[in-house]
């Protein structure tokens, strides 16, 4: 067992700093007239700073006894001593130190590829001054997007953008952003813009970039679309055109054709004259804002939109509607869920039952698979069983929760079919085209462990194969019809 006496240790080093014999490095900090010469040691700042080995290695102590002398003109001799301070006892004190002090000494800090302390700095802003980062944004976010080790403060302020574009864009001009912070901005899911809004902004932002090519675009020669292209290059795929409506389609987009691949504008084009072509499989699937939300381990607000509009019915024609706006009618309420409330027919039925309209989510176990059901009744709890009827029920799966292609969608078969059936151990079971089963004598007490898909009572096999599956979690939800 070792013993180790660090404060000692580091209060031993920061007296070093005051050593008056035995340095062997000077360094000239500051611009005239706040100039300031420090003395220190070249072994420690070395060992403690990559920049400053870098720097002394080519300012190698003469061997006339000439001390070495370097000059950091561009930080200030107050930062200098607070970052020496630092590097000599791993002491750092930030008490009385205004915002923009301590935003200097993270830039200072960067400089001299102080990772810890850069860390540090950083999560110290975000937690204890994150009213003072908004109350001056345009500094906080520059200042982070001018180094690629700021990537917390970074982080903070694309979030900050995301959540409240419109506040933010009151005060910061949109096109004074760094590529780098627009990609970072526009590839989010929660950005809270309108994608024709977004596209607007990112065109707008191009045309900054080359101020000889005028708005209008009837005016651009094939040397101005180029040179929006090329500006675009990154931003380009980041657009989710395909979310954008007919009309804004043909108004604020089609004028553009010429900086689209042609392909995408191919596709584009036929995705608003026949809505069952299918997309390409790279399509990055509608954003959605922050007052959509659903607690879920294992379906996203893709999935609960194309679920609502199989509910209301809605474009349920239209194969590939999911690439279109959000559709968001119900609030989705959590009632179980697996992985927390267990898995059991029991728990399911004392959570669930007399709840009336639930969808149930189930992940199986060892894919990214995702089936599931619509009951518009209610659950109950028999001995011997009771089968159901209704027309509106359906089932569902999909490869995964990302990937829409090859979903299917199952209405039952007709209204005089069982659509689903109580008993009291079985989970959510629909006929037996997704039948969840706990094969004992408990009476619903032991976990599922004979979960199916064999068609029957509803349109389609949602399931390749008819063996037996594992479930890794899954979710039941009452709907609720939100308020307008």
């Amino acid at each position: 067992m070792s013993t180790q006496f660090f404060n000692r240790l580091s209060q031993n080093y920061i007296e070093i700093l005051n050593d008056d014999q035995y340095y062997d490095v000077t360094i000239e900090v500051g611009k005239d007239p706040n100039v300031k010469i420090f003395r220190a040691h070249m072994i420690i700042l070395c060992y403690r700073s990559p920049f400053l080995r870098r720097t002394l290695s080519s300012n190698k102590k003469n061997n006339d006894g000439t001390l070495t002398h370097i000059k950091l003109s561009n930080i200030s001799p107050e930062i200098f001593q607070i970052i020496l301070k630092y590097i000599y006892g791993g002491v750092i004190s930030l008490n009385g130190q205004e915002p923009l002090e301590i935003l200097n000494i993270l830039t200072t800090a960067d400089e001299l590829l102080l990772q810890e302390l850069v860390g540090y700095l950083q999560d110290y802003l975000i937690k204890n001054k994150s009213e003072w980062i908004e109350q001056h944004f345009e500094l906080t976010h520059r200042t982070s997007f001018q180094s690629n080790s700021l990537l917390e403060l970074q982080q903070f302020c694309t979030d900050f953008i995301a959540k409240s574009p419109e506040k933010i864009f009151k005060s910061l001009d949109f096109t004074l952003l760094p590529e780098n912070s627009l990609i970072s901005l526009i590839k989010r899911d929660d950005l809270q813009m309108k994608e024709v809004e977004i596209w607007e902004h990112v065109l707008n932002w191009s045309l900054a970039k080359n101020p000889s090519i005028i708005l209008d675009p009837d005016t651009w020669s094939d040397n101005d679309f180029k040179a929006i292209e090329n500006t675009l290059q990154h931003c380009l795929p980041l657009i989710r055109f395909f979310s954008l409506s007919s009309e804004e389609f043909v108004r604020k987009v089609h004028p553009y054709k010429k900086l689209l691949k042609p392909q995408l504008y191919d596709e584009l084009f036929k995705s608003y004259l026949d809505s069952n072509i299918e997309p390409s499989s790279n399509i990055s699937l509608p954003r959605y804002n922050n007052n959509m939300a659903i607690d879920s381990n294992v379906v996203n607000l893709n999935i609960i939109s194309l679920i609502s509009r199989w509910i209301d019915k809605k474009d349920i024609e239209n194969k590939y509607v999911y690439v279109r706006e959000l559709y968001l009618p119900y609030e989705f309420k959590l009632l179980l869920r697996g992985s927390r409330d267990g898995f059991t027919p029991n728990k399911f039925h004392l959570l669930c039952n007399n709840k009336p309209r639930t969808v149930a989510f189930i992940k199986v176990k060892g894919t990214e698979e995702i089936l599931g059901g619509y009951n518009p009744l209610i659950w109950e709890s028999h001995k011997y069983g009771k089968w159901d009827k209704t027309k509106d029920s359906f089932i569902f799966s999909f490869k995964s929760k990302n990937n829409f292609k090859g979903s299917i969608l199952s209405y039952v078969n007709h209204a005089d079919y069982y659509a689903f059936v109580h008993y009291n151990k079985y989970g959510p079971t629909f006929g037996t085209d997704l039948l969840l089963y706990a094969l004992d004598e408990e009476n619903g007490l032991k976990n599922y462990d004979n979960n199916s898909c064999k068609q029957s009572c509803y349109e389609k096999k949602i399931r390749e194969t008819e063996e037996n599956f594992l479930i890794e979690d899954y979710e039941v939800f009452q709907i609720i019809k939100k308020r307008c």
